[in-house]
Parts: C-alpha cells; sequence; structure tokens
C-alpha cells in the first residue's frame, strides 16, 4: 500500500474503534491492527529478530491493554508499535535515537503535512479509486459534517431533528477523531529522519573503529598523565568516602531504632534517593574518565581497577537498599511506591553492570545508553503485562492490620480478591461497594469494555 492509503485506513480504524466509545478494548484492537498492518508493510529482509520480537511485544502489549486499561499499559503499547514501525524501516538505526525522531515528528506535523508531494502519490490511468473516494465522498462529506455542527448551533429545532432520531449521529465527534487519527497516521505512517539523526548514529555505536589514539586532555591546563593520575586519586579517594558512608548507611537502617512508621517511611525514602544519586554519579564519572582512549590506555590500570571497585561498592549500596525495602515492605506491607523502589534499585544495579562491562570489553559510553534503552522498555513491558494490583492486595490481606478501606479505594484490578475478603468476613458494605463497580464496567459497551472486569463473576440478585 502507498503511504496516504495507509494513513486513510488508519484514519478510518480510528473513526470505527473510538466513536462514542472510551478507551479500553478498543486501543488494544487498534494496537493488534497496527502491528499487524506493519508487519504486512515491512519487507520481509527486514524482519530480523529484533523486530519479530517487537512485533510480539507489541501484540502483548494491546492485549495488555484490553486487559488492563490503565497507563503503564497505554504507554507498553504506544512506545511497543513505534519501536516496531521504526525497526521495520531504520534497522540500523539507534535505537536511542528513536526518541528524537519521534520528538521531531510530533511538532513539525504542521510544517511537513502540506509537503504533499512527500505522502501523497497522484493516482495513475486506472487506478484513480482514491481520486474518486475524495471528489465523491470525503470533500463533500467534510463540508457536510461543517455546516451540520454550523447549524445546529444556529437552530434548535435544527439540532434536535437529528439528535432524536435513532442514528442520533455526532459530527463533530467524527471531525475530531478525524483529525486525531489524520495527526496520529501521518506521524506513524509518513515520519522523517533528518540527516544531522544519521550523522548522530555513527557517534551511537557500542564498539570502537578504527584505531584508537590516546585523545587530547579534558582540559587544557592538565596534560594526559595528569589527567589519568587525577581519575586515580580522585576514584581512590571516592572508593574511601563511599566506603565510610556504606558503614554509616547500614548501621543507621540496621541498628538505630525507628519510632513510628512514618518516620521510618520518610528515613527509607531519603536513603532510596541519596542511593539512587549516588548511583548515577557514579555512572557519570567513569562515563567521563572512559569516554574514549582511556579504554585502551596501558597506563590506566590502576584507575581501571579503582574504578570496578567503586561500581562494585556502589552495588553493595544497591543490595543494602534492597534489603531494607523488603524489611520494610515485611513491618508495613505493599505498595505501589515500596514496588517502584524495588524497580528503580534494580535499574540502577542494571546499569551498575553495563557499567563494569563497558570498562571490562572497553565499549563505548553510547554501548551503555542504548543497553539501558532496552532495559527501560524492559521494564515498562513488565509493569504492563503483571496485574500489581492484585499482587499488593493478595501479600496485605495476610496481615493483621490489612486496611480494606485503602485497598478498595487506592489501590487498581484487586476486585476479585476483594470480593472474596468480603464474603469471608461478611463485609455486606465491601462486597455491595465492589458488585457496583464491577457492574459500571461490565455494562460498557463493547469496544468500551476492560476485559479483567469481564472475566469476574458477581452474584445477581
Amino acid at each position: 500500500m502507498k503511504k496516504h492509503h495507509l494513513i486513510f485506513i488508519t484514519v478510518l480504524a480510528v473513526i470505527i474503534l473510538f466513536y462514542k466509545e472510551y478507551i479500553a478494548l478498543n486501543l488494544g484492537i487498534f494496537g493488534i491492527f497496527l502491528s499487524i498492518l506493519t508487519f504486512t508493510q515491512t519487507k520481509s529482509d527486514l524482519r530480523d529478530k529484533t523486530f519479530l520480537t517487537l512485533f510480539v511485544t507489541s501484540i502483548f502489549s494491546s492485549f495488555a491493554f484490553a486487559w488492563f486499561g490503565d497507563a503503564i499499559s497505554f504507554v507498553a503499547v504506544f512506545v511497543s508499535v513505534f519501536l516496531l514501525r521504526f525497526r521495520g524501516t531504520y534497522p540500523r538505526l539507534k535505537p536511542f535515537l528513536y526518541i528524537e525522531v519521534l520528538l521531531i515528528n510530533l511538532f513539525s506535523f504542521l510544517g511537513r503535512v502540506f509537503n504533499t508531494e512527500q505522502w501523497y502519490e497522484k493516482p495513475t490511468e486506472g487506478k484513480s479509486f482514491a481520486k474518486k473516494f475524495i471528489t465523491f465522498v470525503l470533500i463533500p462529506g467534510l463540508f457536510v459534517a461543517i455546516f451540520f455542527f454550523i447549524y445546529s448551533f444556529g437552530s434548535d429545532h435544527f439540532a434536535n431533528l437529528f439528535r432524536d432520531s435513532e442514528l442520533d449521529f455526532e459530527p463533530l465527534t467524527v471531525i475530531i477523531l478525524s483529525v486525531i487519527g489524520f495527526y496520529f497516521g501521518f506521524i506513524f505512517w509518513n515520519f522523517g529522519v533528518d540527516r544531522f539523526i544519521f550523522k548522530q548514529n555513527h557517534h551511537l555505536k557500542d564498539d570502537f573503529s578504527g584505531i584508537i589514539k590516546l585523545e587530547k586532555p579534558t582540559f587544557s591546563f592538565l596534560d594526559i598523565d595528569s589527567e589519568r593520575v587525577s581519575g586515580f586519586i580522585s576514584l581512590s579517594a571516592l572508593n574511601i568516602l563511599l566506603l565510610i558512608f556504606i558503614v554509616t548507611y547500614n548501621y543507621e537502617q540496621f541498628y538505630e531504632v525507628t519510632t513510628s512508621a512514618d518516620t521510618l517511611s520518610a528515613e527509607t525514602r531519603d536513603r532510596v534517593n541519596a542511593v539512587i544519586m549516588s548511583i548515577i554519579m557514579a555512572i557519570l564519572v567513569i562515563l567521563f574518565y572512559f569516554k574514549n582512549g582511556f579504554n585502551f590506555d596501558e597506563k590506566a590500570k590502576t584507575l581501571k581497577i579503582s574504578a570496578k571497585i567503586w561500581i562494585v561498592l556502589n552495588g553493595v549500596l544497591v543490595l543494602s537498599a534492597l534489603i531494607k525495602n523488603a524489611e520494610y515492605i515485611s513491618g508495613y506491607g505493599l505498595t505501589y511506591k515500596r514496588l517502584g523502589v524495588y524497580a528503580f534499585l534494580t535499574m540502577a544495579l542494571i546499569g551498575l553492570i553495563f557499567t563494569f562491562i563497558k570498562i571490562q570489553k572497553k565499549k563505548t559510553n553510547a554501548f551503555l545508553f542504548n543497553k539501558m534503552f532496552w532495559v527501560s522498555y524492559g521494564l515498562i513491558l513488565v509493569c504492563s503485562y503483571v496485574n500489581w494490583g492484585g499482587i499488593i492486595t493478595s501479600n496485605n490481606i495476610q496481615r493483621k492490620d490489612f486496611a480494606d478501606n485503602y485497598h478498595l479505594v487506592s489501590i487498581n484490578y484487586n476486585e476479585r480478591t476483594l470480593l472474596d475478603y468480603a464474603e469471608k468476613s461478611g463485609n455486606s458494605e465491601m462486597k455491595n461497594k465492589l458488585t457496583e463497580r464491577i457492574e459500571s464496567y461490565q455494562q460498557e459497551t463493547f469496544l468500551s469494555k476492560i476485559l479483567y472486569y469481564e472475566s469476574i463473576k458477581i452474584e445477581k440478585e
């Protein structure tokens, strides 16, 4: 298919799936539709293992949104389908640049849409269906819809004439959906990659290419030997400082008595923030010293050893924070924020591992960013596929201090567990609230349904 065909098909799909519907099952169907259409429009020689993996994750992410319909699932679908499209078009482009490509195209739409020669191919003789469709249907339909909207404001009887009819057509909704569908379809099927992005791509390789010479010193007032020595002294001093911090950090965490849950919560939050900032700064310092020539400098062995020790010590710091978070959960239960702490600390630990590999294998700084891009994407997928609300409730419901009202109001997708709890505990008020909530979701039209609630059977009185 040509680009303008794909764009108009996307517009039609948006109107059919979202007209007078909430965003729910329809977005999952739309994600599957785009994934399959992208697969069919991608050349067979470009369907490598990464593309096929992204195709599978796009389908699964679409099912996840159809099941949960939450924000993280929406992000997973959005990222997955665009990654699939980008990968199928420019497979050699580094994934980190896909973000830049997307942002540029989101804001350059108005400038590029009027360049019709770029995306709309004029029909040749014998192939004028699109031309006839635009001539006889699209343009007249657009004018009728616009003036229908104008006349509806000018005459109540005119508006009621169509409002009270069985058709119940809303032209304004169709116009808005058409604009949204065209905007999305245009960016998705006709995104542009500028030359300067391809130039950046050359600098984002995982491995150094050619003969690497020891680069010039970063600062003009230091020669390369002085910079090497300053790096060794700096990292050695930081190792000592970090070692002292780890001792005091663990003493405060595991030996000092905390008086209240609020105090413990504030202390845990502050300490985790300190750990994350420490990891970020540690990685930035290492990237500064090992950005090019020092990776191959035979005289920089002591500098590399100091850097690796610092990475290991930061890893110990992360493990200490993970243990403390586990102790905190054991004492006060699971929450979304405490699960989030696990996620951030795990990301920090993975970042340290890749930083260690970068030094050991003499990789570029871009290697770390490329790997962490995929790790971040993996985190989004995991968060979208798993029912964390159900896990939180199932874990906390075993506790004596189980806060039923908190889990009823603040935790999502735990209705099945709470229904069992309400029946066993004889809490009729909670059961009635849950039943009303589930029934309200189940009464939605097909495309507005969230499949999770369809899987729950409730007793009809």
